[in-house]
């Protein structure tokens, strides 16, 4: 299941463990072919929090963490920024991303 955070939940979502975050807009082309990508990850990866930001709607998240275009996925580990990506990709390569990012 993919969580929508706002300022308020964010925190939280990440805070423990490993957590993925999209960065996206309804109106975003790229971010619409990503969407349904990380809600089959979010069923497969078990040991990863999925989490969406709507950047016009909490656009102060969105600047906190440098988000300049979208999608953005942001990977973070026990509340801690790990790894930060710009743009759409397949699930394959999202998911090798966020494995090779988990080995480190």
């Amino acid at each position: 299941m993919v969580a929508e955070l706002d300022s308020n939940t964010f925190k939280s979502h990440i805070a423990k463990g490993w957590a993925l975050v999209d960065f996206w807009a309804p109106w975003c082309g790229p971010c619409k072919m990503l969407g349904p990508v990380i809600d089959e990850l979010s069923k497969e990866m078990k040991d990863v929090k999925f989490g969406k930001v709507n950047v016009d709607e909490q656009d102060a998240l969105a600047s906190q963490f440098g988000v300049m275009s979208i999608p953005t996925i942001v990977l973070f580990h026990d509340g801690e920024l790990v790894e930060q990506r710009v743009g759409a990709g397949t699930k394959p390569t999202i998911k090798g991303w966020i494995d090779q990012a988990m080995d480190k």
